[in-house]
């Protein structure tokens, strides 16, 4: 489920060859401070290996210069997508007269353009801190092991881009070359780098290997464009 920048309509892309009847499509509009701007809600059928358009966003009066579109795809009473945007009143454009064609003259297309004006997002700075409240449960299964991370934001403000590392155990020591990178790769998570909501809580589970001599339990941090870094209280 996507936001189109050039109409400004909400899309439905099903890449599977099979249809999803009944499907409901959620999308809302934020201010800066989370005051709801718009919502609206449909119910849809999607044929297979399709892009359905669901609506277009009207012109809404009051937004803030930066503002927020929330997406969530339901079936079967569960979420099963969702998307976030963060959004300008200002539109960017593009200065065509300044463009550059293929240098080598065989195409008539334009290789690169420059932006004339860019949107507003200097507000984005402006974003109140928020503390997240989080716990974490692992497991070990063989030579895999997973932790599903709750995460809970209690605050009015919208958590942007909630990054999830996981660590392994640290003894704080810092090397000449600096602080040692702990994180383990590769991981395989649910999502990540996601907004949350005010009030909103969501359950994420990395998914990853660790040496069988490593007896620690690794950790969960968490960080984000406006949230405290913090590490998540484990529970076995």
């Amino acid at each position: 489920m996507q936001y189109s920048y050039d109409d400004h309509s909400i899309v439905v892309v099903n890449s599977f060859y099979q249809p999803f009847p009944s499907i409901k499509v959620t999308s809302k509009v934020f201010n800066l401070d989370m005051t709801e701007k718009f919502s609206k809600q449909v119910e849809l059928s999607i044929p297979p290996d399709s892009s359905t358009r669901a609506f277009a966003l009207p012109k809404i009066d009051g937004l803030s210069a930066t503002y927020f579109v929330s997406l969530t795809l339901e079936s079967a009473g569960q979420i099963q997508s969702r998307n976030f945007y963060w959004l300008s009143t200002r539109d960017e454009t593009i200065d065509w007269s300044r463009q550059e064609e293929d240098p080598s003259g065989q195409y008539d297309i334009s290789t690169w353009s420059p932006t004339e004006t860019f949107a507003d997002y200097t507000s984005l700075n402006q974003m109140p801190r928020v503390s997240l409240d989080a716990t974490a449960q692992y497991r070990k299964d063989g030579p895999e092991s997973s932790t599903t991370i709750t995460v809970h934001n209690p605050t009015a403000a919208v958590a942007l881009a909630v990054h999830l590392t996981v660590n392994k155990f640290s003894n704080g020591r810092v090397s000449r070359e600096g602080d040692e990178d702990n994180e383990i790769l590769p991981v395989l998570w649910q999502d990540n780098y996601f907004a949350l909501l005010p009030g909103e809580t969501r359950q994420i589970t990395a998914t990853y290997q660790v040496s069988d001599k490593n007896k620690t339990i690794p950790s969960i941090e968490i960080d984000g464009w406006n949230v405290t870094r913090k590490t998540a209280d484990i529970q076995q």
